[in-house]
């Protein structure tokens, strides 16, 4: 700010203030911040574990490990895309989208919204692909294992926990030092207990846990958004218009002009800083979507159709929050000329000092508890993304073979706990270090850029090699550390540390390297030592408990395999549209309004507050639709009928059982590869086996269901053996004599 420190628009309590939040108290009361961290937080377990019971209760939602692990494959595409919205809410998209707003004007929240959006729209083909080629898989790592080998496999699984730590230490940073700037409560304890308030639904529910309180954390983002829209653009007495924001921001611009934006305007696309932040978050974004296992977790928990419909609708409802949210927060405080330093913006402290000048005490509990379900939203799916690469690529493949689904439920519960003591460690560690959430955003996409194409080509490119893979990975990832380094070096005079190693062309020049030359050598290498993968070899990966939908045969209509092949190409064409709409179309036509009129001001904010009230209607509405068969069932006080067809053609082998084993060969086993664990026996339908879980010598004792001679499949209804059961209905099914039943 001016070296006086004095407002520009008369507002008195800011004169001789250099920065927003200085020394003194702080606008909220210690004790409020220890009630949103610990009381607010039980209050927000509480909800998701209830509706979890409720959903186990009167819905279909089972027990076993498929459910804890894959949410039993059956996910909407309402819920799918606020799944994808909640965990592409970090901190830092409400943190950071507002401070390259605040600092580039009107580009910086339009290339933080198109450059982190492309990256889901891409990724609704390979949603669509699991369930085409892989649909029984835990992790994107077992597709690595079961294609390229325990050495990919390890060093794939290196990516993923690295990705894992680095998003969920800027959930923290992020979070930690707002809560300590608004509330005063210590920022290493908030380290600690932001992970810990999501422990109990993400232990009790697994992924439909984080998946149900995600659509809760979601609605509340999205209220308190459009609270803050209105206040900025509708009703504040001292902003409250879209004119009066554009008349002040023109004479911020003149005094504070912007460097490198056409005429110092904040109200241009010709921002050589916003393009240069655009490239950096677009290439970095890659790496925190393509090899963070908490979306293709996503894409596993979804229904077939319900795939490419979530993320293409998540993708273009998240837009809305860095879009809206940041053209709200960050131009507001501009044209308030509040007294923010670059280092408070750079620890996203934008958002709150805007809410503070709105509303007071409300407007800093509501910035607080925006944040608080945004972080939580995504430290739920990190843990649960975490518990799971450890049980299905750690312990399962490398250390216990024979684990049951039961053991593999209770190791996911002991790992998300002490994953949540572990990331607070390391967000405490980059505290002490002085690291910054800007920093760390820009920095990820340096180390695991280079993983994003094997990944993807892992697939989609039946050609790409495991030698090509590893290679262009653990080549690329060094090379992009040093380049990095050296032209940080060249630009400061030799000088590195966190300031000159954080500058725009270092940054930009890694994460150009990882992406791109990773790419290129994959590409290259797979031509020399190609691979001609069978597609089907990906549907041996084995299912520990009996999921039925994970069978694509026993689905139908726009769940069908036949379906899914149809909308492949439409996946592909729709994505591709959208991202050269976003990333090329969008901006060429802003760019002849050079410096924004207030006219076409007016039509770019208008444009961002409709796109914000659409999406949070979707996703606040779309789920209870989708669900009102369920809500209706426990207003009933009655179980929901099954009606899904894998459920209806086979409903067996459950956590507790297994398919009927002695069966004969005249049983009708599922196409879906069980895992025989110690004491299962043979795979379901197998002569003499117990199918997973099952009792042992070909035995069904415990078992869910009983198969009939005519493949049919039927409960079973008591506790008699096997062999019983298997008796009553031979007799009752075959056609004949009394004495040939006898």
């Amino acid at each position: 700010m001016s070296s006086t420190c004095n407002n520009l628009f008369g507002f008195e309590q800011y004169n001789g203030q250099c920065e927003f939040f200085g020394e003194g108290p702080t606008v909220l009361p210690e004790g409020l911040g220890w009630f949103i961290l610990v009381g607010l937080g039980a209050v927000f377990a509480c909800v998701p574990t209830c509706l979890i019971w409720l959903d186990r209760r009167f819905g279909n939602f089972g027990a076993d490990s498929e459910s804890f692990a894959t949410a039993g494959r059956s996910i909407r595409a309402g819920l799918t895309a606020c799944d994808i919205v909640a965990k592409w809410t970090w901190a830092a998209t409400l943190l950071q989208s507002t401070n390259v707003a605040w600092q580039y004007g009107v580009a910086g929240p339009f290339w933080y919204a198109a450059g982190a959006t492309v990256q889901v729209l891409l990724f609704a083909i390979l949603a669509v692909e699991i369930k085409r080629k892989a649909p029984t898989i835990h992790t994107f790592l077992e597709i690595i294992r079961c294609r390229w080998g325990t050495t990919a496999h390890v060093v794939f699984t290196c990516y993923g926990f690295m990705t894992n730590i680095i998003v969920t230490a800027m959930l923290i940073l992020g979070g930690a030092a707002v809560m300590e700037a608004l509330t005063g409560v210590s920022v290493y304890a908030a380290s600690f207990l932001i992970p810990a308030g999501v422990v109990i639904y993400t232990a009790v529910g697994g992924l439909k846990g984080t998946v149900v309180a995600e659509w809760l954390n979601v609605s509340v983002i999205y209220i308190v958004m459009l609270i803050f829209m209105f206040q900025v653009y509708a009703t504040n007495p001292d902003l409250g218009s879209i004119a009066t924001v554009y008349q002040r921001l023109s004479i911020v611009s003149i005094k504070y002009p912007v460097a490198d934006n056409m005429g110092g305007s904040y109200m241009t696309m010709f921002s050589k800083s916003g393009i240069i932040f655009g490239i950096i978050n677009i290439i970095g974004n890659f790496g925190t979507v393509f090899v963070d296992q908490s979306y293709w977790q996503g894409a596993i928990a979804a229904k077939p159709s319900a795939t490419y419909r979530g993320y293409l609708l998540g993708g273009l409802c998240w837009f809305a929050i860095p879009f809206t949210f940041a053209t709200t927060m960050g131009l507001g405080a501009r044209a308030l000329d509040l007294p923010i330093t670059v280092s408070e913006a750079n620890k996203g402290l934008v958002p709150p000092a805007l809410a503070v000048h709105l509303m007071g005490q409300g407007g800093a509990f509501l910035m607080t508890l925006q944040l608080f379900m945004a972080v939580t939203a995504t430290a739920c799916a990190e843990q649960m993304a975490v518990a799971t690469i450890v049980a299905y690529d750690i312990y399962k493949p490398y250390i216990n073979k024979n684990a049951d689904g039961r053991l593999m439920v209770k190791l996911q519960r002991i790992t998300i706990v002490i994953y949540a003591l572990v990331s607070g460690c390391v967000a405490v560690i980059l505290l002490k270090l002085q690291v910054s959430l800007n920093w760390v955003y820009m920095f990820m996409g340096i180390v695991i850029g280079s993983a994003v194409f094997p990944i993807a080509a892992s697939l989609t490119w039946a050609k790409c090699s495991a030698t090509a893979a590893c290679v262009s990975a653990v080549m690329t990832t060094p090379l992009s550390v040093m380049t990095w380094l050296i032209v940080a070096a060249k630009l400061n005079n030799g000088e590195l540390s966190l300031q000159t190693t954080g500058q725009d062309y270092p940054m930009l020049a890694g994460n150009l390297v990882a992406l791109f030359l990773s790419m290129i050598l994959c590409i290259i290498l797979s031509y020399i030592f190609p691979q001609d993968f069978d597609w089907a070899e990906l549907r041996n990966i084995p299912v520990l408990d009996s999921d039925p939908n994970a069978d694509p045969n026993n689905f139908d209509g726009d769940d069908s395999p036949q379906a899914l092949n149809k909308v492949v190409r439409f996946t592909w064409v729709t994505s591709g549209i959208l991202t050269l709409v976003l990333l090329i179309l969008w901006p060429c036509l802003a760019l002849p309004a050079m410096v924004f009129s207030q006219g076409y001001f007016t039509f770019w904010v208008m444009i961002a507050m409709i796109w914000g009230i659409v999406a949070s209607a979707v996703c606040i509405m779309l789920p209870v639709i989708e669900a009102s068969d369920l809500v209706a069932a426990v207003l009933r006080g009655k179980r929901l009928a099954s009606n899904s067809s894998a459920h209806s053609s086979v409903q067996g082998a459950k956590a507790s059982g297994g398919a009927a084993g002695g069966a004969g060969p005249g049983a009708a086993a599922p196409t879906m590869p069980v895992s025989t664990a110690s004491g299962a026996g043979a795979p379901a339908g197998v002569e003499g086996g117990a199918g997973a879980n099952g009792g042992a010598n070909g035995t069904a004792d415990g078992a869910a269901v009983a198969v009939t001679v005519d493949g049919t499949v039927r409960p079973r209804k008591s506790k008699r053996t096997g062999r019983a059961v298997m008796s009553t209905l031979l007799c009752l099914q075959l056609p004949t004599s009394r004495n040939a039943r006898s």
